[in-house]
C-alpha cells in the first residue's frame, strides 16, 4: 500500500520532457494570473508571486498528487480581500493565513478529504466544462488588446463589479491591431501543432505550441515596437512583475506577519473562512485533475489537506496569499505533456529563479499570447465530445451536467457545483426510488388467483415507502402477495411498518401474503422486522 502511494505521484524519466514542458507551460500561465488575482484580493502585486513559488515547490514536495500545481486562485479572492479589510492590516492577515494552514492540516488528520468522494462524475465533468467556457469567453478581451481584467476570476457576472458583458462591449471599442494580430498568429500556432502531418514531426514533439506562442508574441510586439512605437503593446496590455533595484529593495518585497494580533478573534474567523474555501477548492481541483490524469491515477485527499495547509503556513510567513490546487495551471500542465510531479517542481523553480533574474524579460510577455494559451486550454475542457459522452450516458447523468454548467456560467464555482451536486442528488433519490422494489405479476393457476411477486432491492430506505404504500393498495382481493427480501441487507423500519400493517389486513380481503427474508444477510431495522416475522409466523 505504501508503495502504491509512492508510486501515485513518483518522478520518472521517461516523462521528463513532457514535465519539463508542462511545468514551463504553466509558469508562463501562472505568472500574470499570480499578479491579477493578488491585486483583485486587494494585497501586495508579489505576494502573489509568492503564493506561486510556494505552491510549486513547498505543496508540490509535500503533495502525493501526480499532476495537481497549487498557487493562488480566483475562487479566493473575495475571502482574502473581505479578511484583509476586516483586520485593517496585510500583516494580520498573514497571521490568519498560517492559522488557516494549521486549521488544514487538522482537517487532513480528522480524514475530512473524504468528501471529495461523495462528488458524482457528472458534476465534476460539469465543473471542468464550466471553467472551459468562462475561460474561452474571457479571453475574448485579451485577444482583441482589451486587459482589465487581469485576475481571471471564474464568475461571470460579479455582483457589484465589472462583469464579462461590460467588458466585451469595452473591448469592441478599443481593439489594438497588433493584440489581434499576435491573437491570430497564436491560434495557428495551436492549429498547426495539432495537424497529423506536423504533429508527428521531431519539432512538434520536443517544442510546445505555447512556447512558440510566447516568444512569438515577444518578438512581434519588440519589432513593433522599433518599427512603429505607437502602435507596440505596453502598460496593461503586457505582463507586469515589481522589479526590485537592488537586493535590498528585493527583501523588502517580503512580509512577516503580524503576530501581536494572536488574541484578536477576527484572525480565527478568517482563519476558519480561508481554511474551508482553500479545502473545498483543493478538493475539487484533485478530483477534476485525477479526472484529467491520462494513467487516471487518484490523489489521497487527506494527505491533500496536510500538504495544502503547509503550503498556506509557509506562505503565510514570508507574505504569500492563501493558495490551494488550481485546475487551470493543471489542465495548462497536463495538456503540454506533465505526467508527475516534477512539473510541478519546476513551475515553481521556474517562478523563483526567472522572478530574481529576468522580471524584465517577462514584463515583455503580451497578454494576447497567454490569452490564447488559456482559450486553447478552455476548448479541451469544453470540446463536444465530453458533452456527447456525458448525454450517452443518460438523462441521470446529463442534466446535472448541464445544470453544474449553467450554475457556474450564471454564478461563481462554488455556488455552481452545490446547485449541481443538488441536481445531482435529485437524480440518485429519484433512481433510488424507481429501483427500491421490482414487481412481476402472473396467474397462478393451480390457485386460480393473481399472483404478484415484489423483489426488494439492496438498501430499501423510508424513500421507498410512498412508492410501496402506493403498490400495496393497488394489490386486488382474493390475490397472492409475495415479498421477497432476500437479497435486501438493509430494510429501513418505516419500510417494515408498512408491510406489517398491510400484513395485518391482508386474510380480511382473502389475501395470500407471503414474506421471504434471507436470515444471513438482512439487517433488521429496529424491533419492528422482528415483530413482522411474528405476526407472520402466526
Amino acid at each position: 500500500m505504501n508503495d502504491a502511494k509512492k508510486n501515485n505521484s513518483a518522478i520518472r524519466l521517461p516523462n521528463l520532457q513532457g514535465d519539463i514542458r508542462g511545468g514551463a507551460i504553466s509558469f508562463l500561465v501562472a505568472v500574470p494570473l499570480c499578479l491579477g488575482i493578488a491585486l483583485a484580493s486587494g494585497a501586495p502585486l508579489f505576494s502573489g508571486i509568492i503564493a506561486g513559488i510556494v505552491g510549486g515547490l513547498v505543496v508540490g514536495a509535500v503533495s502525493r498528487s501526480a499532476l495537481s500545481i497549487s498557487g493562488p486562485e480566483a475562487g479566493l479572492i473575495i475571502v482574502t480581500l473581505g479578511a484583509i479589510q476586516s483586520l485593517g492590516s496585510f500583516p494580520a492577515f498573514l497571521l490568519a493565513t498560517c492559522i488557516a494552514g494549521l486549521f488544514q492540516i487538522g482537517l487532513g488528520f480528522a480524514r475530512a478529504g473524504m468528501v471529495s468522494n461523495f462528488f458524482p462524475s457528472s458534476v465534476i465533468k460539469g465543473m471542468l466544462a464550466g471553467i472551459g467556457i468562462i475561460l474561452i469567453i474571457k479571453q475574448l478581451p485579451h485577444l482583441v488588446g482589451y486587459d482589465a481584467d487581469a485576475a481571471e476570476g471564474l464568475a461571470l457576472f460579479q455582483p457589484g463589479g465589472f462583469n464579462i458583458i461590460e467588458q466585451l462591449q469595452m473591448a469592441l471599442g478599443q481593439f489594438r491591431g497588433i493584440a489581434i494580430l499576435i491573437s491570430v498568429l497564436s491560434l495557428a500556432v495551436f492549429f498547426l501543432w495539432e495537424r497529423p502531418g506536423f504533429k508527428t514531426t521531431r519539432f512538434a514533439q520536443n517544442v510546445p505550441a505555447a512556447l512558440v506562442v510566447v516568444v512569438l508574441g515577444i518578438c512581434m510586439n519588440e519589432l513593433v515596437r522599433l518599427m512603429a512605437p505607437e502602435w507596440a503593446l505596453r502598460g496593461n496590455h503586457l505582463v507586469q512583475l515589481p522589479v526590485p533595484d537592488s537586493a535590498i529593495g528585493f527583501i523588502n518585497l517580503f512580509t512577516l506577519p503580524d503576530f501581536s494580533q494572536w488574541n484578536n478573534p477576527v484572525v480565527y474567523t478568517s482563519a476558519i473562512a480561508i481554511a474551508l474555501v482553500a479545502s473545498l477548492e483543493a478538493l475539487l481541483a484533485i478530483e477534476a485533475s485525477d479526472a484529467l490524469d491520462p494513467l487516471k491515477r487518484k490523489t489521497p485527499t487527506n494527505h491533500e489537506l496536510k500538504a495544502q495547509g503547509v503550503g498556506n503556513i509557509v506562505s503565510g510567513l514570508i507574505g504569500g496569499i492563501p493558495l490551494t490546487s488550481v485546475i487551470v495551471r493543471s489542465s495548462v500542465s497536463i495538456n503540454a505533456g506533465a505526467r508527475t510531479k516534477l512539473a510541478a517542481l519546476i513551475h515553481g523553480t521556474l517562478l523563483l529563479v526567472c522572478v530574481v533574474t529576468l522580471p524584465t524579460l517577462l514584463n515583455k510577455m503580451p497578454w494576447a499570447s497567454l490569452a490564447s494559451i488559456l482559450l486553447v486550454t478552455g476548448y479541451k475542457l469544453a470540446r463536444i465530445e465530453i458533452v456527447k459522452s456525458v448525454y450517452a450516458e443518460g438523462v441521470a447523468k446529463f442534466v446535472p451536467f448541464v445544470v453544474t454548467v449553467v450554475a457556474i456560467l450564471l454564478t461563481d464555482l462554488l455556488i455552481g457545483i452545490g446547485v449541481g451536486m443538488v441536481a445531482g442528488i435529485f437524480f440518485i433519490l429519484r433512481d433510488h426510488y424507481l429501483n427500491a422494489h421490482r414487481v412481476r405479476t402472473n396467474w397462478d393457476s393451480d390457485k386460480d388467483r393473481t399472483h404478484i411477486q415484489v423483489k426488494l432491492g439492496d438498501h430499501v430506505s423510508f424513500l421507498s415507502k410512498a412508492r410501496l404504500m402506493k403498490l400495496l393498495k393497488s394489490v386486488p382481493d382474493n390475490s397472492i402477495l409475495e415479498i421477497d427480501a432476500t437479497a435486501s441487507s438493509f430494510v429501513d423500519s418505516d419500510v417494515v411498518a408498512t408491510i406489517r400493517n398491510f400484513g395485518s389486513s391482508a386474510k380480511l380481503r382473502n389475501i395470500q401474503f407471503i414474506f421471504r427474508e434471507n436470515q444471513d444477510r438482512t439487517v433488521l431495522a429496529g424491533y419492528a422486522q422482528r415483530e413482522l416475522k411474528l405476526e407472520l409466523a402466526e
